[in-house]
Parts: structure tokens; C-alpha cells; sequence
């Protein structure tokens, strides 16, 4: 099929296929399912693999990206025909932003979610992020095996993983929070617009460290300190993968005492203040992809999304004719989804 530069529209009704494509569009972005981290759930209960194939304009040079998902999890990456082993070599070539519902556990729920958003956000513009996010992942499941093991011989060992997770965490922590400062300052304008100038909005980054000047010292002496107990509970109890993003609105968390409108507002922020980032940094626009989000949302905040896509190559999914009304009036395709089908209408 062949997208519009504008606004596409795909109308149906639920369980027809919708999200599917989006997913499909998602996953071409950055090797990963919005929903899911088990690849082998996203092919057909009938079918032994799944395959997704996307012909990107680029100003430079079109990239053809081609995809297969194997039963037993396992997936196969090509480039313009070429194969990549690594998910750092797909990263970056073609962004997207998505928006759906599920989006809100960004805002409500555990600091994991808030912590994807962030790892999600900048790997798709620095590859210095992804890699040292990989680095210390690797090495905080080897301090983790290594401590419910613990042994008096084990002393030496750890040094040596605190001295890298040290490093590596502290990159992690220094580019995340100089992101949400980034964030936060595009956000207050954007929040600003959407709420007609009554509240302000403010990301915080939420870490254990208490000398943001000097991470990697910080760190090492926090992970020293803490070592019996990270023995005791055998786990790693301190670093980045414990930190959190924090939301205020008008000086008050939005996580514990906002309204439902606040905290899907809030998200709405930051997504569309990660579509002004990434234009930034990269020259261009990502794909925006909403997902049956409009029925979500008020009428405020309906009408700040349909005056910003104008400029941006959108994907919407939605059931209803009402919903096609709003948006129709620009430029727009609009096709139908029926039992896995899209036919342009």
C-alpha cells in the first residue's frame, strides 16, 4: 500500500486489523512491538513467521527495510537488501512517535513505563544512548547473578562491576536528564497551547544520585555503600534502572493526584514535545502514528492534535464516521480495514 505525505486514515471496526498495521509501522522503526517484548506473539496463530516490508523516502537515500519474525523468536533484518545483526543499525533510520491509550500507564503506573518512554526516546536519535543502555544492561545481569551467588571470594569480582556500571550508568543518567530538561522545555509550550495558558507543566528526572556533576564517582560510592544490602536482597538496588520521571502540573504530581484529563494530557505533551526533539536533532519530522486515540480525548485536546498534523505524516486509526469528520477537513486518504484487509476508499 502506499501512504499519503498528509493524513491517513484508517477506519473499521474493532478487531479488524488496525492497530496491526501500526504495530507493523512501529516495529520497522525501532525492532520492537509497542505492546509486547515476545516477537513469536506477533505472527498468526496459523503462521510459522511473520514478515513486514517498508520502502522509506529519504532526503538523502531511500531505505528499504525488511523484516521476518520466527516462530521460535527469533528475527532477521534487512537494509537495502543488506543484513544486520545489530538493532543499533536499524535505530535511527526511520522515527516514529505513537500515541494510544495504553500510553497513559506512562503517567499512572510503575516507573518502568516511564523509563522505557526514556530509554525509546532517546535511542532513537543517539547511538551513543543505545549502547551504553545495552553495556549496562548486560553488566547489571551479571552483578545480579553474581550477588544471589554471593561468596566472601566474590569481593574482587564486584569492583569490577561497580567500576562499569558506574561508567556506563552515569552516561545513561547524564543524557536522560539533560533529555528531560529538553522535554520540559518544549512541553510547557506545547502544554500551554493545549490547555489555553491554565496549566503549566514540568518533567523532572528522579534519581538516587546526589552529585549529577560528578555521576560516575557518585555511583560507585553509592553502589560500595550499599553493597551488604544489595547481598541481602540479592539484587542491585541503586543506579538508573531504579530512577523515574516525574510529572507536575501547576506544581502538584500528576501521577497521584490528577485528573484523568491531566494525566492524558500530560502524555499527550510529551509526545508531541518527542516529535519537536527529534525534528530538531535529526532535520525531520518522525511519522506520528495515533492509535484509536481521539474517542479518548476532549475537545480540546482533539482539536490541538488535528491543527498539529498538518505538517506531519500521520497514520490515525478510528471506528467511527464522526471521527473522520474532524479530521477530513485537510488533506487526507482514507482507507478501510476489514478482516486483516485495507482496501483505499
Amino acid at each position: 500500500m502506499n501512504f499519503s505525505k498528509g493524513v491517513n486514515i484508517f477506519i473499521g471496526d474493532n478487531a479488524q486489523g488496525k492497530t496491526n498495521l501500526l504495530e507493523s509501522i512501529y516495529y520497522c522503526s525501532i525492532g520492537k512491538s509497542p505492546r509486547t517484548n515476545r516477537d513469536k506473539e506477533l505472527i498468526n496463530w496459523q503462521g510459522k513467521e511473520a514478515y513486514i516490508k517498508a520502502c522509506i523516502e529519504k532526503k538523502a537515500l531511500d531505505k528499504n527495510i525488511e523484516i521476518k519474525i520466527f516462530k521460535e523468536g527469533k528475527k532477521g533484518i534487512n537494509i537495502n537488501s543488506i543484513k544486520v545483526n545489530k538493532l543499533s543499525h536499524l535505530i535511527g533510520i526511520f522515527n516514529v512517535v505513537m500515541f494510544s491509550p495504553e500510553d497513559l500507564k506512562i503517567v499512572k503506573e510503575s516507573p518502568m513505563f516511564r523509563r522505557k518512554f526514556l530509554d525509546i526516546e532517546l535511542c532513537k536519535f543517539s547511538k551513543k544512548y543505545y549502547f551504553n543502555l545495552v553495556q549496562y544492561n548486560k553488566v547489571l545481569n551479571e552483578r545480579n547473578t553474581l550477588l544471589k551467588k554471593w561468596t566472601n571470594y566474590n569481593n574482587d569480582i564486584i569492583q569490577v562491576y561497580d567500576k562499569q556500571l558506574s561508567k556506563y550508568g552515569a552516561i545513561i543518567i547524564d543524557m536522560r536528564n539533560k533529555y528531560i530538561k529538553r522535554l520540559s522545555e518544549k512541553g510547557r509550550i506545547i502544554h500551554s497551547d493545549i490547555t489555553s495558558g491554565a496549566e503549566n507543566i514540568e518533567f523532572k528526572y528522579i534519581t538516587q544520585l546526589k552529585d549529577l556533576k560528578n555521576p560516575e564517582d557518585n555511583l560507585f560510592e553509592i553502589l560500595n555503600s550499599n553493597r551488604r544490602s544489595d547481598i541481602d536482597r540479592g539484587t542491585t538496588l541503586y543506579g538508573p534502572h531504579r530512577d523515574d520521571l516525574l510529572t507536575n502540573i501547576n506544581g502538584i504530581n500528576v501521577r497521584n493526584f490528577g485528573s484523568q484529563g491531566q494525566q492524558k494530557t500530560s502524555v499527550l505533551t510529551m509526545k508531541f514535545a518527542s516529535l519537536e526533539i527529534i525534528k530538531e536533532i535529526v532535520g525531520e519530522y518522525p511519522v506520528l502514528l495515533l492509535d484509536d486515540v481521539l474517542s479518548e480525548l476532549d475537545a480540546n485536546r482533539q482539536s490541538y492534535i488535528l491543527n498539529s498534523i498538518n505538517k506531519i505524516q500521520t497514520c490515525i486509526t478510528c471506528t467511527g464516521i464522526d471521527d473522520i469528520r474532524k479530521i477530513s477537513q485537510g488533506k487526507t486518504h482514507l482507507f478501510v480495514v476489514k478482516n486483516g484487509r485495507i482496501a483505499m476508499n
